[in-house]
């Protein structure tokens, strides 16, 4: 597995367990049949929590670039279809991208139009991400908007790319 699908898996695996430890709990507090009223406010409690720590400011990509067959770009502004193969690009993309820090946004259900919408292959030729980088402070990821926090994206980077 790539590591960043490795991260995807641990996450999947992390609220599994939260939402198996809260039905436990749920029905074991059922079972007694005290403290419905705990129940009650703290199963929303927890789940506000849970909700709330996907908010921290993290990395979206985590990728190996040696693992990288090719990226595919298509420009939203202009309607041209882009593939970088080149090493160096791809080294400088994914590097760029794995150092990044990102703070969620808002929710980008709804909102139309795009910049790049890059997708990410490994060796294999399977998709592994996929992502829409809107500006070089500013992506669309899993229905949500994300914002750097340290860095700026190679946003000019891969303007300059897709020109030449």
């Amino acid at each position: 597995m790539i590591g960043d699908s490795h991260v995807e898996l641990q996450l999947i695996i992390a609220y599994a367990i939260f939402f198996i430890i809260v039905t436990l709990l749920f029905f074991w507090l059922i079972k007694r049949k005290q403290h419905l009223r705990y129940l009650l406010i703290g199963i929303p409690i927890l789940c506000i929590i849970a909700f709330a720590c996907t908010y921290i400011p993290h990395n979206v990509v985590n990728i190996d670039h040696s693992m990288i067959s090719k990226i595919t770009i298509f420009d939203g502004n202009s309607g041209d279809y882009f593939e970088i193969t080149d090493g160096a690009d791809i080294k400088h993309i994914i590097n760029n991208l794995n150092e990044a820090t990102f703070q969620k946004g808002k929710p980008s259900i709804g909102y139309m139009g795009y910049r790049f919408n890059t997708k990410i292959f490994d060796q294999e030729g399977d998709l592994i991400k996929e992502l829409i980088i809107n500006s070089d402070e500013t992506i669309r990821y899993n229905w949500f908007f994300y914002n750097t926090v340290d860095s700026t994206l190679a946003y000019d980077y891969i303007d300059k790319l897709i020109r030449e």
